[in-house]
């Protein structure tokens, strides 16, 4: 079988009866949101339901700036903002078919909307330019299989007065949100779980138990295939690939899946060389879709070849890239800079000063807006960069980026292998899903692990998957809706602009994950198929850069300098809020929280900065649900940041690492010794090697033969000799000395004594 080709102010508001539609533009304008309120067995709303409506557009306000439209009908009740990337004059809703029977409110793109309203019976027109519309005729047509061809983004509420029926559907990936609760009288729903509080009969909860039972918010290393978690009780989200069709009358509720991730092909004859070049199709095509609008978009540049690739198929785009003490040392800000002028394209490095710290208020509204207790350093800096395209150039109302290709390209092989190339990857999978297996059955856990040659067949486990690979494919699937997707549709909303995302294109998708088992190492290992997609698209330096984590990697002590000086300023306000509901103390212990966040701000490389911060986060939550915050967009301000313009970077580097790298300053008049938790050791039967140990294991290897001034230095930090005499003694000069002695400082490999 061949691989298929790819084709390439303020506001005021009334009732509304199905004709008649109250429009509102917001006098303090600055992605759409979608909200509303149903009864079951055909009560009609009351009044209430105005002022519900009312305080749900204003919660989402931040959403869709440029349009506000209300409609109360009976027993429905539809809100809706709206942020204007096609038909910016034309399209508002909601959009209501012309025989009037089905009503419509869709947040997110139709990318192929013209080519589906070719499609459509001769007789139909279509009556404004939104990209949306088609979503009622086709729905008229084709019925529950209307979704099938549709390809985009969007999260909608359609409502058929002729079947009595509300329907709720997403797009195959849930990249955009929508929220709902219900008990036995109504529903009400919501882009964002922050506007169902408008109502009082939503509970305003958070679900400690569902949460700390939750192996992603743990970062527990197995396969996760449980339902997307809203964090919130009695909150429920809309899955993905799905349309759910509630029956008015009742209350009740079916299900109809469109979408589901392919198997690998067990009959492709496909070639590599074919298999690349409908990658680069179905890329080439996504990008044009996504770029396609009818106002500016922008585009962060990482300098990671997935940004790259988008950079090089959008044409001419502003880009963006963040310039912090992390992406100095891995790289990535250096790797921006030059791709970007490589391709030509005109690049912003927004600078984060060396000591730029979240403060307590701008913490909590970034957490209020993101409404995850896995809101952390990606999500800020996110944010941050959202908020200062905005703020540079105002007409930028969606951003191209390059995320969501690591989880189907291959692009954590390395991350997650327990050993070398695709059969190390393998081999941890077989580990994730063994630990799967054993949760099922924990008492078995202590049969496994105890030797290194195994005691038991992972059939007493009840078997194990035959292909860890596509559980590996299903558990990065959910993951991408339970982070990746959240937070890039909250940072980017939260700033009136709407992410788009190429890499996440059902065409793409099912492509890479259909690939034969037997070829998979030779197209998937390290992203491998997508850099021969790009070559001749892009250079080939850009190409062969490997992976590194966005905020993670060399730079991670930065990071977590920062967000420890967030968590401790102001006597650690934000853990001691944290620590003050009832119900965050039924689960927290607060002397080990404060114990842990002591022994981060004494030693920064201590690994609990981001589960620390998710329970904390938990904690901040639960507060902020007992007294409700502001609205996101009136806390919303102009971007503080700056950009640093770079001309030379090899010239300007140590420039910009001042700028951005906290570094510890070198007192020659000072006593230093090892770390207390770092050892010096060489062996007998290596008189060249040594080794540096942090906790038993081994961190760092000095070769005697290159490196033998800076082993006698080290060896000769007694804390009791000044730096100064030791120096002298090994013969070496300050500044010789200086940079290695900043690292080891920076990392408590070395301390003052």
């Amino acid at each position: 079988m061949r691989v298929p080709s790819v084709r390439t102010g303020g506001t005021r508001m009334h009732p509304c009866s199905r004709t008649a539609w109250t429009e509102c533009r917001m006098e303090w304008c600055q992605v759409c949101g979608i909200a509303g309120v149903t009864s079951w067995g055909g009560a009609a709303l009351t009044d209430d339901a105005d002022v519900l409506l009312r305080g749900m557009a204003d919660t989402l306000a931040h959403r869709g700036p440029d349009d506000v439209r209300l409609l109360r009908d009976h027993n429905v009740g539809l809100a809706f903002t709206r942020l204007s990337l096609v038909a910016p004059t034309d399209g508002g809703q909601p959009l209501v078919s012309p025989d009037g029977s089905v009503v419509l409110i869709a947040n997110g793109e139709v990318y192929n909307h013209r080519e589906l309203e070719a499609g459509l019976p001769s007789g139909v027109r279509m009556r404004t330019r939104s990209d949306c519309e088609v979503l009622l005729h086709l729905y008229q047509r084709d019925g529950l299989s209307f979704l099938d061809h549709v390809n985009g983004m969007f999260a909608f509420v359609l409502w058929d007065r002729r079947r009595d029926v509300l329907l709720f559907g997403r797009d195959r990936f849930g990249i955009k949100p929508l929220y709902f609760h219900r008990d036995g009288r109504r529903m009400v729903f919501a882009s964002e779980i922050k506007a169902l509080f408008n109502d009082p009969g939503t509970p305003r909860r958070l679900d400690w138990d569902g949460a700390l039972n939750d192996l992603g918010l743990s970062a527990t290393p197995s396969f996760i295939h449980d339902p997307v978690n809203t964090w919130f009780e009695d909150i429920e989200m809309a899955p993905a690939a799905t349309i759910m069709e509630f029956r008015l009358a009742d209350g009740s509720l079916t299900e109809h899946r469109y979408w589901s991730l392919p198997g690998a092909d067990r009959q492709s004859d496909a070639s590599d060389a074919e298999y690349v070049a409908a990658y680069r199709d179905a890329l080439t095509a996504s990008v044009r879709d996504c770029a396609s609008a009818d106002a500016e978009l922008g585009l962060f540049l990482s300098g990671g070849i997935d940004s790259a690739a988008v950079a090089a198929l959008a044409g001419r785009v502003q880009t963006y890239s963040v310039l912090t003490g992390a992406t100095v040392l891995n790289g990535d800000a250096e790797w921006s800079h030059r791709t970007a002028r490589m391709l030509g394209l005109p690049n912003e490095q927004v600078l984060f000063d060396v000591d730029a710290v979240p403060g307590v208020e701008e913490w909590k509204r970034l957490l209020w807006l993101s409404e995850t207790p896995l809101c952390g350093p990606e999500a800020y800096y996110k944010y941050e960069l959202h908020k200062y395209a905005r703020t540079r150039h105002p007409q930028i109302k969606g951003m191209l980026l390059g995320a969501a290709s690591d989880e189907f390209n291959g692009g954590y092989m390395e991350t997650y292998a327990e050993g070398p190339g695709w059969e190390g990857f393998m081999r941890s999978l077989d580990g994730f899903a063994r630990r799967t297996a054993l949760l099922t059955r924990p008492r078995y856990a202590q049969w496994y692990g105890i030797l290194d040659a195994p005691l038991l067949r992972d059939t007493a486990l009840g078997g194990r998957p035959q292909d860890p690979y596509e559980e590996y494919l299903r558990w990065k699937y959910r993951s991408l809706q339970q982070y990746n997707v959240w937070h890039e549709d909250r940072t980017a909303a939260g700033n009136g602009v709407e992410a788009r995302v190429p890499f996440l294109d059902h065409r793409l998708v099912e492509l890479v994950a259909s690939v034969p088992v037997d070829r998979r190492a030779g197209l998937l290992s390290d992203k491998r198929i997508l850099r021969l997609a790009m070559e001749g698209i892009l250079p080939e330096p850009v190409l062969s850069r490997p992976k590194v984590p966005f905020y993670h990697g060399e730079g991670r002590l930065h990071t977590y300098r920062t967000f420890t000086a967030m968590l401790t300023q102001q006597d650690n306000a934000l853990v001691e809020e944290a620590l003050s509901t009832d119900r965050a103390r039924e689960f927290l212990h607060p002397d080990g929280v404060r114990e842990n966040l002591a022994r981060l701000h004494s030693d920064r490389e201590h690994g609990a900065l981001e589960l620390l911060l998710r329970l904390v986060n938990m904690g901040l939550l639960e507060s902020m649900t007992r007294d409700l915050p502001p609205a996101p967009v009136t806390g919303r301000t102009a971007s503080a940041l700056s950009s640093v313009p770079v001309e030379d970077w090899d010239a300007e580097a140590e420039a910009l690492s001042a700028r951005t790298l906290h570094r510890p300053a070198v007192d020659p008049g000072a006593v230093y010794a090892l770390g207390p938790d770092v050892l010096l050791v060489g062996r007998a039967d290596e008189e060249d090697t040594w080794y540096v140990l942090v906790d038993g294991s081994i961190e760092f290897v000095i070769d005697r033969a290159s490196e033998e001034l800076w082993l006698k230095v080290l060896r000769a930090l007694d804390g009791v000799t000044p730096l100064a005499k030791v120096l002298a003694e090994a013969g070496c000069s300050l500044d010789r000395m200086r940079p290695l002695l900043t690292e080891a400082l920076e990392h408590r490999l070395v301390v003052a004594a």
